[in-house]
């Protein structure tokens, strides 16, 4: 935590140094709680709640006037998911005075929900919130991803059947697009100009995994509905493409960017978010733990080989979890990561995710987010004040050091007995 410096004067607090973007911030919390719910340790509690608070705005939503000029539907959802996540795993509850999780990420749900967009390509979320950014005229898979994520997560929690039917609306849009093929392959997104059927056939870990841990939850919801079952096993498969052959069918890789070491600042982390809903799949759909398990095990033996061999015996982790020493990448991305993928080889020892009914105490708001102004038009002082030196300030890595603890506290689980 040496190397986190959001909570010192002149600093911004929740956000991470350039080059890395707002929603890797909020994937990095998220993953810190999730850090807490395996570990039970507390040392960064405070860190994440005052860092999640900080980004939010005076409509109790994710919506912080330091990043309305460029945010985008995707962005917000992952801070949805820390939210979710908070209140799915009984994490500290915020200050009386602040929002619940539980309201931060209905906020999130219902802002989105408003900006389902029939206009073209039958609906489905843009990518990006407001017109003037680029990408505003392309609909993703990890946008709409996320939304149908956060409702299935919502449905659960809740059980309000109006999250699951919006799950379900989602679902069904998609497979009205070549965005999800038969085989449950996941494309990147399609261009609205086209109407949405010629897509961008990139594929992302991080796309198929927010589908999977949806269908899962709702599974979970449906108490084992066999069409989402069949979706379930389906994107399972689909994501088999992330565990090449080549490697022994187990180990994890970006496979549009690693081999031809072309990932950018964000795509390192995508692994990250692959590995911790795979992990979750198993607790909301058991009968996948078979085909689960040995995947995590073996890219978590992947991911340690990847955190030693740094010069000057460096605390940092390489990208290439297929290889047996350290690739010389690192970053944020490959830090969360590899922490992501050993600590998600713990899902088995700690109890399941909560519900308002199940143990829950995180109390909601419906109607959270449906009084907020998220088109405001370019004179909105919010998007033309000048950006200051503490908008670009930097939050730090909070992983660097806990995943070297975390390294030796569960290197049974990749490599014991």
């Amino acid at each position: 935590m040496s190397y986190y410096h959001g909570n010192e004067t002149g600093m911004s607090v929740g956000l991470l140094p350039d080059p890395y973007y707002w929603w890797e911030a909020g994937a990095m919390f998220d993953l810190m709680i999730q850090y807490w719910y395996y570990t039970g340790d507390d040392t960064y509690n405070d860190v994440v709640t005052q860092g999640l608070l900080a980004q939010i705005s005076d409509d109790k939503d994710f919506m912080p006037t330091n990043q309305t000029k460029t945010e985008g539907n995707d962005d917000q959802a992952f801070w949805a998911f820390a939210a979710m996540s908070a209140a799915e795993l009984n994490f500290p509850d915020p200050p009386a005075k602040q929002p619940s999780w539980l309201a931060l990420a209905q906020a999130v749900f219902n802002e989105q929900a408003h900006r389902w967009d029939t206009t073209r390509c039958g609906g489905g979320l843009r990518w990006q919130i407001f017109t003037w950014n680029k990408g505003y005229e392309y609909k993703n898979s990890i946008s709409n991803g996320g939304f149908f994520q956060l409702a299935a997560r919502l449905a659960r929690y809740t059980g309000n059947q109006t999250y699951a039917d919006w799950a379900e609306k989602t679902w069904d849009w998609m497979e009205t697009t070549p965005l999800i093929t038969k085989q449950y392959n996941i494309y990147d997104g399609a261009d609205m100009s086209n109407n949405c059927t010629q897509p961008i056939e990139l594929q992302w870990t991080y796309n198929v995994g927010t589908f999977l841990m949806g269908a899962a939850n709702l599974y979970n919801y449906t108490n084992g509905n066999d069409t989402w079952r069949t979706r379930t096993t389906g994107l399972l498969k689909g994501a088999q493409l992330f565990f090449p052959q080549q490697f022994g069918g187990n180990i994890m890789q970006e496979v549009a960017c690693e081999p031809q070491v072309s990932c950018n600042n964000d795509q390192p982390s995508f692994k990250a978010y692959l590995s911790r809903w795979m992990a979750a799949t198993t607790q909301m759909a058991p009968f996948t733990t078979q085909d689960i398990m040995p995947k995590l095990q073996a890219s978590a033996q992947g991911a340690a080989k990847q955190c030693s061999g740094a010069p000057n015996g460096g605390n940092t982790c390489g990208r290439t979890w297929n290889t047996a020493t350290w690739d010389g990448k690192q970053g944020v991305g490959e830090e969360m990561s590899a922490l992501s993928i050993i600590q998600s080889n713990l899902i088995s020892k700690v109890a399941a995710p909560v519900t308002a009914v199940k143990g829950g105490t995180s109390k909601g708001n419906p109607s959270a987010g449906a009084g907020s102004n998220t088109n405001p038009t370019p004179a909105d002082p919010i998007l033309t004040r000048k950006v200051t030196m503490g908008d670009k300030a930097g939050a730090g890595i909070l992983t660097a050091l806990v995943l070297g603890g975390l390294l030796g506290s569960t290197w049974w689980i990749s490599f014991g007995n």
